[in-house]
């Protein structure tokens, strides 16, 4: 695949097919929920603070990459979804692991079971390497194993939807590795605050809907 993917794009394709797989019915979003998602700090690494401005116009770069359009659904307020499940020929755990690295970046297996399985059931880590290695063995894959750094005890994966991973030098600092491969410490802890921060998504599109709703009595 010759699509290369900003850190925006990756994010909204990520969060589209996590809104569609965890919270079918407020799934398509609006581009109010889409920045919303986008913008949450749970499940994210890293937290972004993104713009309406660098939403539509990252969602503009999608729709004309076929990986995201405008959905055909009836109503006031457009949505928007994602069509890389048809793009790429994904079932739903490639689809969900898929989603999780564009969200989180690099994971290893366990983290990738164990994250991925709200969105796909995962029944175990075999069953999670093997949906691995057909996002790797691709004639273009969509992912790679990365090797196994000083100080961690497994190797991790990445997406490549963004391009192949810039090499990281083993004279790079902690901070500077935490950066690459993720804070774990701290993901674990914002996990703990995934249903708040559904929650809350769930009101904010009820919102919408209902401001929509009482426009038809106005």
């Amino acid at each position: 695949m010759d699509i290369i993917l900003t850190l925006t794009e990756c994010r909204i394709l990520g969060s589209l097919v996590e809104k569609e797989m965890t919270t079918p019915d407020y799934y398509p979003l609006s581009l109010n929920g889409l920045l919303n998602a986008c913008n949450q700090k749970s499940n994210r690494q890293p937290v972004l603070i993104l713009g309406e401005d660098e939403i539509v116009e990252a969602l503009d770069r999608l729709r004309h990459s076929g990986l995201a359009m405008q959905s055909r659904e009836g109503g006031r307020v457009a949505k928007f979804c994602h069509t890389i499940r048809e793009k790429l020929h994904l079932d739903e755990m490639e689809l969900a692991i898929l989603a999780e690295l564009l969200l989180r970046g690099a994971q290893t297996l366990g983290e990738l079971r164990s994250r991925a399985d709200r969105m796909a059931k995962l029944d175990s880590l075999e069953a999670t390497e093997t949906a691995l290695c057909e996002l790797i063995d691709r004639d273009f894959p969509l992912a790679v194993k990365l090797p196994r750094q000083a100080g961690h005890k497994e190797c991790r994966y990445m997406h490549l939807m963004s391009g192949s991973p810039e090499p990281v030098n083993e004279t790079n600092s902690t901070s500077e590795l935490s950066s690459f491969y993720g804070n774990t410490d701290k993901e674990k802890a914002n996990d703990l605050k995934e249903e708040i921060a559904s929650l809350r998504q769930e009101l904010s599109e009820l919102r919408e809907e209902f401001e929509v709703f009482k426009e038809q009595f106005n």
